[in-house]
């Protein structure tokens, strides 16, 4: 019985852009471990500057502890992202960023620094959310100041108006704070997926497009995946980009018509890519 055997072209992450990712990544996490650290001194101070006996209001002093752990918690769910994306970049690194298996499959993984950044746009809405439902409990802090009014009219009036008003407050908050479950409940995903590796069969039914060197593969039924090609070597980019026109011609153009000029153009472009890097080699270049 014959064996096939299988051609696999592993392409890793550049040794330079590995470095320039995993230092921003780590001077992130470092901020963020400063900030939840902040958090919880804070909160520990606070908690020591007032008495907690049961209250039918809001203390603001409540509110400023709860606002401290916020800060903790969205920085550690940010350190912990952040740190999985760092394990995503090592394994790219050492494991291959893009995989391309006898022209017939292809695993990639999204390993840009924009990641981090949407790593921070998470924890900016969380933080926001979570400040709009202490807004939202403003009213509730008013009742402890209408209620020792000494004027007995003037204290119903204002207590009233209070109450109502926290009762609409109420729903704000609780509306931000289910913004901020969902979120936690996303962001778990959002972290398993986070650089992991992705493999796409290429077939006539995947759409593969490359624009301003990036890398799009979109097949039914799987998340999209975007990889920038500039985080590979220069070598790399060429012969990635030589092995997918190959394929795109096998498969007689079902991708994406337009492909063979996208690939001309990327080509091109690591071409230049190419030139500048030799010619930083030459003697006497910086």
């Amino acid at each position: 019985m014959g064996t096939s055997t299988y051609v696999s072209h592993r392409f890793d992450l550049d040794h330079r852009q590995y470095l320039r990712i995993r230092l921003k990544g780590m001077l992130f996490a470092a901020g963020l471990a400063i900030c939840m650290a902040l958090g919880i001194v804070a909160g520990i101070v606070l908690w020591r500057t007032y008495p907690h006996d049961f209250t039918w209001y809001v203390k603001w002093q409540d509110a400023l502890l709860a606002l401290s752990w916020c800060v903790a918690f969205v920085a550690l769910g940010g350190m912990v992202l952040v740190l999985r994306f760092l394990y995503a970049l090592h394994a790219g690194y050492t494991k291959g960023m893009v995989t391309l298996v006898d022209g017939q499959a292809i695993t990639v993984r999204d390993l840009s620094p924009e990641n981090l950044k949407s790593i921070f746009w998470i924890m900016n809405s969380t933080f926001w959310c979570f400040v709009v439902a202490l807004v939202g409990l403003v009213p509730a802090i008013l009742l402890g100041w209408t209620l020792p009014i000494p004027d007995l009219p003037l204290r119903i009036l204002a207590t009233t108006i209070a109450f109502l008003l926290s009762l609409a407050g109420l729903v704000v908050s609780i509306v931000s704070l289910s913004f901020i479950v969902i979120g936690c409940i996303g962001g778990v995903s959002f972290g398993r997926k986070l650089g992991s590796s992705r493999t796409y069969q290429l077939n006539g039914q995947a759409v593969v497009r490359i624009d301003d060197f990036v890398l799009t593969i979109i097949y039914p039924a799987t998340p999209e995946s975007m990889v920038d090609l500039n985080l590979l070597a220069p070598e790399d980019q060429r012969q990635l980009l030589a092995l997918l026109r190959k394929r795109w011609l096998d498969v007689e153009q079902a991708w994406n018509p337009t492909l063979g000029e996208e690939i001309e153009e990327a080509l091109e472009a690591a071409e230049a890519h190419m030139a500048e890097k030799q010619l930083a080699m030459l003697p006497g270049r910086r």
